[in-house]
């Protein structure tokens, strides 16, 4: 059966597009390096669980927002969306790339686990978190690139979470600051830190900073093995994975180079550093290593399974879409550079409201220990 985007599918994923650019930004920095048949319906992915995460957080109450969830992820499923861009351009996804509905439910069970406050006691309870908000990220893009094995699902469920520990190691000090943790509390303890009165008194320390270490330290050997998935992958769908990848791990590694100091500041990755990551995702060359043969994370092979098992065809065949050639090198470089520069743009003048913001309010967080 022959797939026909239709006129209004098109208008959707146009929206989606537009809530990427402020809402997931290096993700949709990141997809021009993407061919179009996998750059638009990962726009749509994306833009669910964009807005799955603020109905989470912004609505008035975390179990009703998830039995609006639920309740709208039964219906595209059913293939009567919401009258919502996301939820149609999301529909018309996961019917076409057969993506099974366990993933998505198991996303919503991550954002459950943070309306509720879910605490980390160690690093397989941390795992678990980050496979439902994360690694079922990476499992719905293997499928739109057609990658359906075990071996190829474990790998970009490793991307996935190795991407949310990242996330959680640069977003500490913030996280703190809202009286969130997501720190292995085990971890805390072994370096001398009371989870519970470290919470209340955010300060940087070198405690904190061995945890930290040890967090990226995880999340670089996810990196590593999942770059025996990407080069599995599709020639033209490597840069754009490529680019995430190097992009998202060298948030940790500046990070490192600031002493793991998440506490009084959030680690940026320069502009100039963006665009020496970009070229090297351009012209990386596909690394085969032993552990494309590993397993799936314990914590991440139920979603493996379930993404293997039950999407057996494969995506139907898609009109052409015209996009330009996937060694356009310059020319997808140079639309990239060009949105690097906008987001770091962007993220400066949000710095300095949030920090002007900050010094009109009598309220003062600790941020680092005095000497």
């Amino acid at each position: 059966m022959r797939y026909e985007p239709s006129r209004t599918f098109e208008t959707d994923l146009a929206e989606c597009r537009a809530l990427l650019s402020t809402g997931s930004r290096t993700f949709y920095a990141a997809s021009f390096l993407l061919p179009r048949r996998i750059r638009e319906p990962a726009s749509a992915l994306y833009a669910f669980c964009r807005l799955a995460d603020d109905v989470i957080d912004l609505g008035p109450s975390s179990s009703a927002g998830l039995s609006e969830l639920q309740h709208r992820l039964e219906c595209a499923y059913a293939g009567r969306p919401l009258d919502i861009a996301a939820d149609r351009a999301f529909a018309e996804t996961v019917a076409r790339f057969d993506i099974p509905r366990a993933i998505p439910e198991a996303l919503l069970e991550g954002f459950a686990w943070d309306a509720d406050g879910r605490e980390y006691e160690n690093l397989p309870d941390l795992l678990a978190y980050a496979t439902r908000v994360a690694g079922t990220v990476g499992a719905m893009m293997a499928l739109l690139m057609d990658r359906r094995s075990e071996i190829d699902l474990a790998r970009a469920t490793d991307l996935g979470i190795a991407m949310q520990l990242t996330n959680i190691a640069r977003d500490v000090g913030e996280d703190a600051r809202s009286g969130r943790l997501y720190l292995p509390r085990a971890w805390m303890r072994e370096s001398g830190l009371d989870p519970d009165a470290w919470l209340k008194n955010p300060i940087f320390n070198a405690e904190i900073a061995s945890v930290i270490a040890r967090l990226l330290a995880t999340a670089d050997a996810l990196y590593v093995r999942s770059g025996a998935g990407i080069a599995r992958l599709p020639a033209d769908c490597r840069p754009g994975i490529y680019a995430t990848r190097y992009l998202y791990a060298e948030i940790g590694h500046e990070l490192k180079r600031q002493g793991c100091n998440s506490i009084a500041h959030r680690a940026v990755v320069p502009t100039g550093r963006k665009l020496q990551l970009l070229g090297r995702a351009v012209a990386a060359t596909p690394m085969w290593g032993a552990d494309i043969k590993s397993g799936a994370v314990a914590e991440a092979a139920f979603l493996v399974h379930a993404a293997a098992h039950q999407s057996k065809s494969g995506p139907r065949s898609a009109a052409p879409m015209l996009d330009a050639p996937w060694w356009d090198v310059r020319g997808k470089a140079l639309v990239l550079l060009e949105i690097l520069e906008r987001i770091e743009r962007r993220e400066m003048r949000a710095r300095e409201e949030r920090g002007r913001a900050r010094s009109s309010t009598s309220l003062a967080f600790p941020l680092e220990a005095q000497p």
